[in-house]
């Protein structure tokens, strides 16, 4: 199974030939782990990895059927383990088959080839992600009752999906890891990419860790939202410079999302969990209410907040003086009391393009 085109035979183990091949070398990993099924010996090795583990079930009266729900446990890193394997080869596979395509018909530069396919696979993480996390919220009562955040704390039960969709989210996020080496990313963007690599895995986890999985969930669900705005308004930016208005709904969403996740967090931490019966710190009850994690999670997320909102600001700062440049050089170049002969024209057509382009290098510096 390959997922690269190969013109060369790199020395086997090189650094070139693990790149090339790191796709085909993953799906043996996993299918090695499946074919453990088949055997008795390995199946209850396996199933460790490919299943959820710790499930519980409770009867919650005798006329109605038993209900599956579960913990979680040193068991799941196994489970992550698979998934990222499995998360590996489905972003070889997108990367193949449909943006390294698409990057064929657009002729990109290098700069705006790395700047696409992270946004090409970001896209379609939040579009599923969003979707995922949006039909596991429909079964909650949060719509009609935010105190769902926090009454009955400690949640050490999860259903299914919820639990899941965690599970997914932290394979997801710890592939991006070795995928900096695979997709040989520029030595300049992995710090920007390693900054938000780890706040997702620490705040994901955190969340799961902490039995705060409803909380994370209902902060994910917007903020996936407006990540996906972003990427999907910078991959058509990509294929036509002159859209551009995606960018300015995502800089009204970007802002509300951050008030929302701030005035939750706040609600939760400050008032809701601090009024529930069930204080005190117990890691076999998975209880973690106790003011000093309770001050330390709600810091985490304010200088989270702040510190996306602080980039946020200097590159709006940014984009208007790169506009007041442009106009002013545009105002100098024609003359308001005399019709713009053919080379002012011209100029002035050069200036929009200036403006234009202006515009891109901001985009794409994020």
């Amino acid at each position: 199974m390959g997922f690269r085109k190969k013109n060369k035979s790199p020395p086997v183990l090189s650094h070139e030939f693990v790149i090339q091949n790191h796709a085909d070398m993953v799906s043996c990993l996993a299918m090695v782990i499946l074919l453990g099924l088949m055997f008795e010996v390995t199946a209850k090795f396996a199933i460790m990895f490919i299943t959820v583990q710790y499930n519980v079930t409770q009867v919650l009266d005798e006329k109605s059927d038993p209900i599956n729900l579960y913990l979680y446990g040193p068991k799941d890193m196994a489970t992550v383990f698979f998934y990222l394997l499995i998360a590996v080869i489905l972003h070889a596979l997108i990367q193949e088959y449909v943006l390294d395509k698409m990057n064929r018909k657009l002729h990109l530069s290098k700069t705006k080839h790395s700047k696409f396919n992270e946004s090409g696979q970001l896209a379609v993480f939040y579009l599923l992600s969003f979707m995922w996390g949006c039909s596991i919220l429909t079964a909650e009562d949060f719509a009609t009752n935010p105190t769902f955040l926090w009454e009955g704390y400690p949640h050490t039960h999860m259903a299914f999906q919820v639990k899941f969709f965690y599970i997914c989210q932290i394979a997801y996020w710890l592939h991006s890891l070795p995928e900096l080496y695979f997709q040989k990313v520029r030595k300049e963007d992995i710090p920007r990419q390693l900054y938000y690599i780890c706040l997702y895995v620490a705040h994901i986890t955190g969340a799961y860790v902490l039995n705060l999985h409803r909380l994370g969930l209902v902060l994910l669900v917007p903020h996936y939202l407006v990540e996906l705005l972003f990427h999907a308004s910078r991959l058509f930016y990509f294929s036509d410079e002159n859209k551009q208005k995606g960018f300015t709904l995502w800089a009204l969403l970007f802002v509300i999302a951050r008030l929302l996740t701030l005035t939750l967090s706040v609600l939760t931490f400050g008032f809701g969990l601090p009024r529930t019966q069930n204080q005190g710190f117990s890691l076999a009850q998975g209880n973690f209410n106790v003011l000093t994690i309770r001050m330390t999670c709600l810091a985490a997320i304010c200088l989270t907040q702040a510190w996306m909102m602080w980039k946020f600001i200097n590159f709006q700062l940014k984009k208007w003086r790169e506009h007041s440049q442009s106009q002013a050089s545009k105002k100098k170049i024609v003359s308001p009391k005399s019709k713009p002969h053919k080379r002012e024209t011209t100029r002035g057509e050069d200036a929009q393009v200036v403006h234009v382009s202006c515009f891109g290098r901001l985009w794409l510096s994020l």
